[in-house]
């Protein structure tokens, strides 16, 4: 059946439907929730579903699913419960939750858990670093070498080889003969910059100082390459009047839960450098730059609204 929500909204419900089982879920966060489910129909919807979904997984007769139900309260076992719960959404939906489903980076070669990242030096001496809750496998052999980027975004110094090297992501597969690379997965599309070297897709070519979308049909939108392109390497999340409805939802890929702003405030310009290790300073120099308070309903429901 075709799915009455989103899957940012399924994700939400997953989430407090996680929440609601803990032995640290309080009074308010019980009101949080109640405000959650009575701000839109479609959070009824899918809290209803995924309530539908939790009672079905506990009549599976499935060993890892009993062991996740029963395993005690631990962050491993609330990314397990997460990944059934999204897949268990997905089935009964008809959900696009590719992008969303965290089964693929659990099983990953290299993942980085959210708010983290990764570095890490190849076998062939290429250098791979991964962004926050981001998940890549590697296969080399004697022929070629290959990355699979699963979900987030990655940041890539190919070492030199006789090998090829291919870079693959949801919408189709580059090749990289040397240079340094950033290739982040979106939903429906992936964005790749080129800081040295080219990146070639299905015959035509990126060149040093370029970045653009591409999708099963190419490349889109070929546009030189950005100033703050991979800042996320040296721990800055870089802004250059970028809307604050952006610039929160790249501050929110850094933490647990949700974070968002009014619409009265959406369109408010923000620049500057902004440490990513820590957000919750993050939260407290826009208070500062901009006329916004920062209303923390529990510590994964975070809302930026208009200053009285």
């Amino acid at each position: 059946m075709n799915a009455s929500f989103s899957a940012q909204v399924a994700e939400q419900a997953v989430h407090w439907l996680i929440e609601s089982q803990g032995e640290d879920f309080d009074q308010a966060q019980q009101q949080a929730l109640q405000s959650w489910l009575l701000a839109d129909r479609e959070h009824q919807r899918a809290w209803a579903h995924i309530q539908q979904v939790n009672q079905r997984l506990r009549g599976v007769a499935s060993p890892v699913v009993h062991a996740t139900l029963q395993a005690p309260p631990s962050p491993a076992r609330r990314r397990a419960l997460k990944a059934l719960l999204l897949v268990g959404v997905a089935s009964a939906t008809g959900l696009g939750l590719q992008q969303h489903n965290p089964l693929p980076g659990l099983m990953a070669d290299y993942r980085s858990p959210v708010g983290q990242r990764r570095r890490m030096r190849l076998d062939d001496g290429s250098l791979l670093q991964l962004n926050t809750d981001s998940a890549a496998d590697v296969r080399f052999d004697p022929q070629q070498r290959r990355i699979r980027l699963l979900n987030g975004e990655l940041q890539l110094e190919v070492a030199k080889d006789v090998r090829p090297l291919v870079l693959r992501t949801g919408e189709g597969t580059l090749r990289m003969d040397g240079g340094r690379y950033n290739v982040r997965q979106f939903n429906r599309f992936s964005l790749v910059a080129v800081f040295d070297g080219a990146a070639n897709l299905s015959g035509q070519t990126l060149l040093a100082g370029q970045q653009a979308r591409f999708t099963a049909a190419g490349w889109q939108g070929i546009a030189p390459l950005e100033r703050n392109s991979g800042a996320w390497v040296d721990g800055m999340l870089v802004a250059s009047q970028m809307r604050l409805a952006d610039f929160l939802a790249e501050l929110a890929r850094y933490r647990h839960g949700q974070l968002s702003c009014s619409d009265r405030i959406a369109d408010l310009r923000i620049s500057g450098s902004y440490p990513l290790d820590d957000s919750e300073q993050i939260l407290h120099m826009l208070e500062v730059a901009l006329p916004v308070k920062v209303r923390r309903f529990t510590r994964y429901w975070v809302k930026v609204e208009a200053a009285s």
